[in-house]
């Protein structure tokens, strides 16, 4: 009897390890123009890469009506056959915050925006996702948001999810979507202080355990991107962004001063930015071991196995910094 036991125990571990099926490797699209660069290709190729989320556009509220509008919309340079598009809409916290907001009219204008950049360039959709980090004030507004474009669009709908929305779920609520994105990035203040605020270890863990209670599917966002934090006379006057850490130990104008921090020896120009003499730059990235450890840290606490791990973002800049195979063993993880 003890053989049968142990024997239909190791046939169900094998027919579960068996039904678990590995995540997809999708990548961000994040600038203004659609223009793939050979590496970008290449990676997209390398991986299998059948979709890819491109950032459509931003709202903002207009600082003269104080309307919401649509800003810096992609621009198409080349096609997109052969990959699965799925709009992204990036909205701001402060659109949602406006209590006179008309919902409805948003969405239908959100939606008709989209269908111009679709019809424009040939574009067939069966899903957009929505981007903004709503909070406990601006609930409402978004959760009805998300209603009215997934009625007026009838399109699938996505949504991204921070750890915080996660956690206190109860009361942020869970928007009606298909499927929820989580970022697992910017977790901490962009500061002056030694913290890497893309990813912290110890911020990561104070909310994570709650995926095992969230119940909406959830896809998973990790970065692949850096930036510098330039810092003068103790204040932050700017996010740089594609900063190469290399290049600055290079540069006899950047001196060392600690781990990923960088004193301007003379005021002088660099790649179009002002550098006062004095001025400090924290650099921050993500290497290879972080990323390794995001995808343990989440498969270890997800209740379901994510179908899709996408990466922020798609960027010659940021591919040059990591092995060619790094998604493929990111994957591997899950």
């Amino acid at each position: 009897m003890k053989k049968i036991i142990l024997l239909g125990t190791i046939l169900c571990f094998f027919i579960s390890c068996q039904q678990k099926e590995q995540p997809k490797i999708s990548f961000y699209y994040w600038k203004t123009i659609f223009r793939l660069s050979p590496k970008e290709k290449n990676t997209l190729t390398t991986n299998q890469v059948k979709r890819i989320y491109i950032r459509y556009f931003d709202i903002d509220l207009s600082p003269t009506s104080q309307k919401p509008f649509p800003r810096t919309p992609i621009r198409f340079e080349e096609t997109t056959s052969g990959l699965e598009i799925v709009p992204v809409v990036y909205i701001k916290n402060k659109v949602m915050l406006d209590k006179k907001l008309n919902v409805l009219d948003l969405a239908q204008k959100t939606n008709n925006f989209i269908q111009q950049i679709n019809n424009k360039n040939n574009i067939s959709i069966n899903e957009i996702q929505i981007d903004c980090d709503w909070t406990l004030e601006s609930k409402d507004n978004y959760i009805r948001f998300i209603e009215a474009i997934k009625k007026v669009s009838d399109k699938k709908l996505s949504a991204t999810i921070r750890l915080h929305q996660i956690k206190y779920f109860k009361k942020t609520n869970i928007p009606n979507v298909d499927r929820g994105v989580l970022m697992y990035y910017n977790m901490g203040k962009i500061a002056t202080d030694s913290l890497n605020s893309i990813y912290v270890y110890n911020i990561a863990n104070r909310y994570v355990a709650s995926l095992k209670n969230y119940p909406l599917p959830l896809d998973i966002a990790l970065p692949i991107y850096s930036w510098g934090i330039h810092i003068r006379e103790g204040k932050i006057i700017g996010l740089r962004s594609k900063i190469n850490i290399y290049n600055l130990r290079k540069n006899s104008n950047f001196v060392p001063t600690k781990p990923n921090w960088f004193t301007v020896k003379n005021s002088s120009f660099n790649n179009g930015i002002f550098y006062k003499k004095n001025d400090q730059i924290k650099t921050e990235n993500i290497s290879k071991t972080d990323l390794l450890e995001m995808a343990n840290t989440i498969d270890e606490n997800c209740s379901q196995n994510p179908k899709e791990i996408i990466f922020y973002d798609l960027d010659d800049f940021n591919l040059n910094n990591y092995e060619e195979g790094i998604f493929k063993e990111i994957i591997d993880c899950f």
